[in-house]
């Protein structure tokens, strides 16, 4: 038994004549009726009732034949599996990105990169950075957008653009009247961080100096589990907080009580990076996600000027 065996019964029972099923599968009458009786013989049972003038599918025959459809059709599937694999630009391409960049990043690339690559099918997980990379891991994503570098042999990260911070303070706050923020403006007052496990409060940390200052005050333990709800304490007084630019695209921009302003600080940015296998086969498809990333960044965001193939280490997609 073979698939063309299965075809033939398929073909048959379709069209109730072994003459027509025989030139739908471009064969002989003979040859095709000599097939399925050697298939009948070798598999015990009659398949098709035959007479003059009909040709009926007997009840097991209609079993067998419903199989053989889902034989054929996980055959088809093979087939454009293969195909697919052929060409690294079709087919589902799986990416995870971290809560902070996601809502603010896919919008922007989303509808270019189906014009631009209608076969390739995004597949968009949202997760904190060490659930992302445990799933690169376990191959359950291809990549990754994360915000911290990952310093492990068997990934490759490449970087794809600086993102700036700015500062998010209430409209009704002694910062309004400051033509510049310093540091130790930062370091005066009270500053929002987002929930353990996000990049973005150790990034806060690390560029207001807070891991080196003791945290006092109501909010010193208030932690959102998302920049959203942030923004919505900001927006109610209760402190400031630092986003990224791509962020500032949100709703929140307007009639939220909230003055967003860019931090004139050196080190306030992160660097967004693609992140994944080294052994990743499809390698052109995120040369081609990464790149549809770069042509579409707001001028808010710094893109990275990307020099070299994916394969070789340290280097651009």
């Amino acid at each position: 038994m073979n698939l063309k065996d299965l075809k033939y019964i398929v073909t048959v029972a379709e069209t109730r004549h072994f003459g027509k099923a025989a030139a739908r599968c471009f064969v002989s009458q003979p040859t095709l009726s000599g097939q399925i009786k050697k298939l009948e013989n070798e598999l015990g049972v009659t398949l098709f009732e035959r007479t003059n003038r009909s040709v009926e599918v007997t009840a097991i025959g209609a079993q067998i034949i419903q199989l053989a459809r889902q034989v054929m059709d996980q055959a088809d599937a093979i087939e454009q599996l293969a195909h697919a694999h052929q060409d690294p630009l079709a087919g589902p391409l799986r990416i995870g990105a971290i809560p902070t960049l996601s809502p603010y990043l896919m919008p922007l690339i989303l509808m270019p990169l189906r014009r631009r690559h209608p076969q390739l099918t995004l597949v968009l997980s949202e997760e904190m950075t060490d659930t992302l990379i445990q799933r690169l891991h376990n191959h359950e994503i291809d990549a990754a957008l994360l915000a911290t570098p990952v310093d492990e042999d068997e990934f490759e990260s490449v970087a794809l653009f600086n993102e700036p911070f700015w500062l998010a303070h209430p409209r009704k706050h002694w910062f309004y009247n400051r033509d510049n923020i310093t540091r130790d403006d930062l370091d005066k007052t009270e500053m929002l961080l987002l929930s353990e496990g996000h990049c973005l409060a150790r990034q806060t940390l690390d560029i207001c100096h807070l891991s080196e200052r003791q945290q006092q005050g109501d909010m010193a333990d208030l932690r959102a589990s998302s920049l959203e709800t942030l923004l919505q304490l900001v927006g109610a007084g209760f402190g400031s907080t630092l986003v990224p630019a791509l962020a500032l695209r949100g709703s929140w921009t307007t009639d939220s009580g909230i003055i967003a302003r860019k931090l004139e600080l050196a080190e306030a940015y992160r660097q967004v990076s693609i992140v994944f296998r080294r052994t990743f086969p499809r390698q052109q498809a995120l040369q081609a996600f990464a790149q549809v990333i770069i042509d579409h960044l707001p001028n808010t965001v710094q893109a990275i000027k990307q020099q070299s193939p994916p394969g070789e280490a340290q280097k651009s997609i």
